[in-house]
């Protein structure tokens, strides 16, 4: 019996055997799916992203991302933390390469363009970009400086162009009375309007703000939000990207939204078609009331 009992054992290990490599040979047998290939850029964005996917350390931060943006278009980027808001701007800003995907920028191909001739070009305003600028830097020079791209006065020249845009920017967000203080000495909101300046110093052809809110009271919110509104409401403005977690911070003149979660695309697309109750409910997965009055919005759990 024991004898027997032996030989299935082996019968069984063999069948297994067997299997297991019949099964890796049909593996090895199919094909593998076809790389994905991309459209050519469109002429007409300022932004062009196809199949973007950004992969750290085994995580997708972005999924398949299709995005694009044309030059008098406003956006807002919607989605809870994690969700891969900064992740989506420093791609689109050309701070970051995406592992697999294509990126045009203003009609430039990422891997194919020089990023430091390309991102003069982008007005750029993050909290990483603002821990870097020194807190003995006198807010004028703070701006003054992105016609360089530098952060920090040495010993650049600039002319009396410079210096009178420097101004017109400071006045345009209700902080050119604080030109002669040290950057260190403002406050949050002060710092957050300034640093909005200097993204719009190079008259950038895109404009990127990273949650320009955060952080700020009541007030500064709602100050901040009408300065944008008028920013987003002009014409001759540039293409407008913002983002945050917060649909009460939209301002008005905002045309588009994009959101998402986990990395992948809930909703893009017109404002009033991408953003409503269910796509909002589904981006921060909680059931959620969306109510909008004089252009502005507000949300609560149902």
């Amino acid at each position: 019996m024991a004898g027997a009992g032996a030989s299935a054992k082996a019968g069984a290990v063999a069948e297994t055997g067997a299997e297991a490599k019949a099964g890796a040979a049909a593996k090895a047998a199919t094909p593998a799916p076809a790389p994905r290939t991309y459209p050519e850029p469109d002429e007409d964005a300022v932004i062009d992203l196809a199949g973007v996917t950004v992969t750290r350390s085994g995580n997708d931060l972005l999924q398949e991302v299709d995005w694009q943006v044309r030059e008098d278009e406003r956006w807002v980027v919607l989605g809870p933390n994690g969700a891969g808001k900064t992740t989506l701007l420093s791609v689109a800003a050309a701070r970051l390469h995406p592992t697999r995907g294509r990126v045009a920028i203003l009609g430039e191909q990422l891997g194919k363009v020089d990023v430091f001739e390309l991102r003069p070009r982008i007005g750029l305003s993050s909290a990483s970009l603002a821990e870097r600028i020194p807190a003995d830097e006198t807010v004028s020079d703070v701006v003054l400086t992105a016609a360089y791209a530098v952060l920090g006065r040495f010993t650049e020249e600039y002319d009396a162009v410079d210096a009178s845009r420097g101004r017109t920017l400071l006045a345009q967000f209700g902080v050119d009375h604080l030109a002669a203080r040290l950057y260190g000495t403002l406050s949050e909101g002060e710092r957050k309007r300034v640093q909005i300046a200097r993204a719009l110093m190079t008259d950038p052809e895109v404009l990127m703000l990273d949650e320009p809110a955060a952080g700020l009271d009541l007030g500064g919110r709602e100050d901040l939000v009408r300065r944008l509104s008028t920013l987003a409401s002009d014409p001759a403005a540039p293409a407008l990207v913002l983002v945050t977690h917060h649909v009460e911070e939209i301002p008005p003149g905002i045309t588009h939204a994009l959101l998402l979660r986990e990395g992948a695309v809930v909703a893009a697309g017109p404002l009033a078609e991408a953003l409503t109750a269910e796509t909002l409910s589904k981006t921060f997965g909680l059931d959620l009331r969306l109510d909008q009055q004089d252009g502005r919005y507000s949300a609560r759990a149902c």
